[in-house]
């Protein structure tokens, strides 16, 4: 950067944004250092989660994993667990894997390339932390930031095109203070935030309302635009609790229900919702490949389209848990839950039993499932979805 740059007073629309933010910024915790680590755990939260739930998760985190050494040290199991709800778990295991990176070379990067070299950081999270740790002039640019440029600028190149992200990248940084460089990006990403919403914008109360050509042209609300829409798909999940444990014949509740009326299929027997604490049950660790990966999970029975209790009953992975004796019990059906591509749509099923014999005659399954007594599911990450049916367990 010459001296001549370093003098150059900033764009009109860069100083009504600081002086906006200088007023109406908000205060956050990761806002309050200049600490590498900190900064990186809350940019990774904020990836894809919002402010507002995020929150809470960066004060737990960085309560539990104070320092990159500590949570280098954590087994991966803590740092799912630490993780449980927020989503889109790679990001939990690519910053264990990236704290221990971290580690090995002695220390947090304190360049651009250092810092986008880290497993699970891309050029926006670099930009970022670059710019709030270090004040590195490098212009971030997120949705906040597509949104406000492409209408207080009337720009209407898709911001999913690569010609879009070429225009919107080099107009942030021209528009960068570089006297101000964390100021800057924090408050172009409040305003988007704050101000600019993406859905009934603050127009008449913005101080930008003079100067926005997309008021002015009348286009806010269609901007900015996406070139292709995503297609949503849909997967059909059965989660099956194999529970093991005497039910308390004296709950004359619980034996009434038990007694109710059922639909009996094949050799198992479908109950209408009844829960009593059970003493073990078996969970899996989820694989690669798939969402979730590394997160448990009870047994999981997949659809191609929603199936009858009759196909629940019929499926091949139940058949080795189901005998003469079996319970199978209705917790939920039609549950749904929404991912950025996917929608899935659960039914929940308890089914009691003695599983060890089942177990022994598929070794397959052994390598797969552990056995657990029903109050240390706590100490296991599981994702949100099967969380949303456990707690349709009746108390």
């Amino acid at each position: 950067m010459t001296e001549h740059e370093k003098t150059l007073p900033p764009h009109p629309f860069s100083q009504r944004l600081l002086d906006w933010y200088d007023e109406f910024g908000r205060e956050l915790p990761w806002r309050n250092t200049r600490d590498p680590y900190r900064i990186w755990i809350s940019e990774i939260i904020l990836q894809q989660t919002r402010v507002a739930q995020g929150y809470d998760y960066y004060l737990r985190f960085i309560e539990r994993f104070p320092t990159v050494e500590i949570l280098a040290a954590a087994s991966q199991d803590e740092v799912m667990r630490q993780w449980e709800g927020l989503g889109y778990y790679s990001r939990a295991r690519n910053l264990h894997t990236a704290a221990q990176q971290i580690v090995e070379q002695g220390g947090f990067p304190t360049d651009y390339e250092g810092v986008r070299n880290l497993k699970g950081v891309g050029d926006y999270t670099a930009a970022a932390i670059c710019s709030f740790a270090y004040d590195l002039p490098t212009a971030v640019v997120d949705g906040n930031v597509y949104r406000v440029l492409s209408r207080v600028f009337d720009i209407d190149t898709p911001i999913d095109s690569t010609a879009g992200k070429k225009e919107f990248g080099a107009l942030a940084q021209e528009l960068m203070v570089s006297q101000r460089a964390a100021d800057y990006n924090q408050a172009i990403m409040d305003f988007g935030a704050l101000q600019c919403t993406p859905r009934s914008p603050q127009c008449l109360l913005c101080p930008m309302n003079e100067d926005c050509a997309a008021l002015a042209e009348g286009t806010v609300e269609s901007l900015p635009l996406k070139a292709k829409k995503i297609a949503i798909s849909h997967r059909y999940f059965v989660y099956i609790w194999l529970l093991e444990g005497e039910a308390n014949e004296n709950d004359g509740d619980t034996k009434a229900a038990l007694d109710s009326s059922h639909l009996t299929t094949g050799c198992a027997t479908h109950h209408s919702p009844t829960f009593v604490h059970p003493l073990h049950t078996w969970i899996h660790r989820r694989g690669k490949g798939d969402i979730w990966q590394g997160l448990y999970e009870p047994l999981l029975l997949e659809f191609p389209t929603p199936p009858t209790i009759a196909e629940v009953l019929q499926h091949p992975t139940l058949q080795p848990f189901l005998s003469e004796q079996s319970t199978l019990q209705s917790v939920v059906t039609g549950l749904t839950h929404q991912l950025t591509h996917r929608k899935l749509h659960a039914d929940g099923y308890i089914l009691r039993g003695d599983f060890a014999n089942a177990f022994d005659t598929h070794p397959e399954l052994t390598d797969d499932f552990i056995r657990i007594s029903w109050t240390e599911r706590e100490n296991y990450a599981f994702p949100r979805l099967v969380h949303l049916i456990m707690e349709r367990f009746p108390a």
